[in-house]
């Protein structure tokens, strides 16, 4: 019997179940997930041992050769070693993630080091800690998680966005920026549409969502993702982590995962130092950053931010990580990019940077969805779409879509949800790029010229809804006719009152 997602996803929820009352919630995935995947490497070597030997490799080579696996194990971090440990298990899980990792350099760096199972603030006394590891190991010791086991090759990293999902709440209390609701990725997915071959990055990448998708994307439309170059940097190292871990968990093990900050130290570069181009650069930066780097950007090495004419302020950095994007973008390249809506209108060094983007046509698509969409965060967002070779029908233009209105939303008690039909409509009136009442309306550069490059939604598209005409006619023919019925009925009432003895005036 192959392990089914559903199976999966209640084993990861029994296991949080273990944890519960003794961490935050929001840390479960951290401990969950390097156990699962420590017993994933464990399991995965052991089948590789077996097939290598079937193929006439002999039983030692096959198990201490690690030109014989995908990812070595030694053999005192195996599943079946670290079981029968009895006592000190935080040291042995600690341990066993610093040898794995050592053992794998460069790839799985990060990845299980940075859960620490000794931590005391954690799980408390290392008899408590001794007690919940056995309850976990115990838990995971029946779950064969062997590549001839598993329903289908992505169901690891599903499992691992179940768990994500179920407790974004409390990640996004402490810092909900590496979290992006799954719906707003699959509707920054669709408007790029990548394909097979492409480079794609997400500078702010977190715990990875937009590269998988993008690599889904590919996948369902016919296309192979290993044959794709997927970048990100990240500079939580925590996230970074999980990030890594979601990125090997779908498969998706040549994908370059970077520490450090994007603005002040960007690693994604050549072996000269020049950053890399892509085809497709996708994010969900932080939302008017305070601390930024404005000090740092005069004096940047790439440029980045002195292409439009000033820099970002120094309080909000919102266009600097937009500024990286586009430099960072290919000459027939594309963005997609989550940005909260004062940098449609701000003024002082944002309206000059705005406008000259503006000017320079780079602008495709600016879409407005529904506020308390994310996690941690309840204002209202844009999407907005920027593409450096526009088809020539979409030269000098922009299309504004609202999609904060009713009809495009599903509203809900804590938060608002997208659904795949709402991600529909917005895609296909992206795709038509033409006016719509009320949703949509296609701005040539004049207009927004008109409006100072201001390109709040609002002033492209009227939401209002037209009223029906009067007919004062009519409604006062209505109005006789209903003062007839109220003299009726009063005379009625009185005729009652008379017979009972109630006329006017006794």
């Amino acid at each position: 019997m192959t392990l089914t997602p559903g199976e999966l996803e209640s084993k990861l929820w029994r296991a949080a179940d273990i944890l519960r009352g003794q961490i935050d919630s929001a840390d479960y995935k951290y401990y969950v997930f390097s156990m699962l995947f420590l017993k994933r490497l464990s399991d995965r070597f052991q089948e590789e041992v077996e097939k290598a030997v079937a193929e006439g490799v002999e039983p030692a080579t096959a198990e201490n050769d690690p030109d014989e696996h995908e990812f070595f194990v030694p053999r005192d971090c195996r599943w079946a070693a670290i079981v029968t440990a009895r006592v000190g298990l935080g040291e042995v899980l600690n341990r066993a993630g610093i040898e794995i990792e050592a053992a794998n350099a460069p790839r799985l760096d990060g990845i299980l080091k940075a859960t620490n199972w000794n931590d005391d603030s954690k799980l408390g006394s290392p008899a408590n800690r001794d007690r919940i590891i056995r309850s976990l190991l115990v838990h995971f010791s029946d779950l064969n998680l062997r590549d001839d086991n598993l329903d289908r090759p992505t169901v690891l990293g599903d499992a691992y966005e179940y768990l994500i999902n179920q407790f974004a709440d409390d990640a996004g209390k402490k810092g909900g920026e590496f979290y992006t609701p799954r719906s707003v990725v699959r509707l920054l997915v669709e408007l790029l549409d990548p394909r097979e071959g492409m480079w794609i990055c997400d500078p702010t990448a977190g715990s990875g969502g937009m590269l998988i998708y993008a690599a889904e994307h590919v996948r369902d439309h016919g296309g192979n993702p290993v044959n794709l170059v997927l970048h990100g940097q990240e500079k939580n190292l925590s996230t970074l982590g999980i990030g890594k871990l979601d990125l090997l968990l779908h498969g998706l093990r040549s994908a370059r995962f970077e520490d450090g900050d994007t603005i002040l130290d960007p690693r994604l570069t050549d072996e000269r130092g020049r950053l890399f181009a892509y085809d497709r650069v996708i994010a969900n930066p932080p939302f008017s950053l305070k601390e930024w780097g404005h000090d740092f950007a005069p004096t940047d090495p790439h440029h980045r931010f002195d292409r439009f004419g000033a820099i970002p302020p120094r309080t909000k950095g919102d266009l600097a990580f937009l500024l990286h994007m586009i430099a960072t973008t290919r000459p027939t390249g594309m963005i997609g990019v989550v940005m909260p809506h004062g940098v449609l209108f701000r003024g002082g060094a944002e309206a000059i940077i705005r406008t000259n983007i503006v000017k320079a046509d780079l602008f495709e698509a600016i879409i407005g969805l529904a506020p308390n969409l994310f996690y941690g965060a309840s204002i209202p967002v844009a999407i907005c779409v920027l593409n450096k070779a526009k088809l020539a029908e979409r030269r000098g233009k922009i299309l504004f879509v609202d999609a904060a209105q009713e009809g495009y939303f599903r509203a809900g008690k804590a938060k608002n949800y997208l659904e795949a039909e709402h991600i529909r409509k917005i895609v296909e009136a992206y795709r038509a790029f033409a006016d719509a009442p009320r949703f949509a309306h296609v701005a040539d550069l004049a207009e927004v010229e008109a409006n100072d490059f201001n390109l709040n939604i609002s002033r492209y598209v009227d939401t209002t809804v037209e009223e029906k005409p009067i007919d004062v006619r009519e409604a006062l023919a209505r109005l006789r006719e209903l003062e007839r019925e109220r003299d009726a009925a009063v005379a009625k009432m009185n005729e009652l009152l008379a017979e009972l003895g109630y006329a006017e005036g006794q």
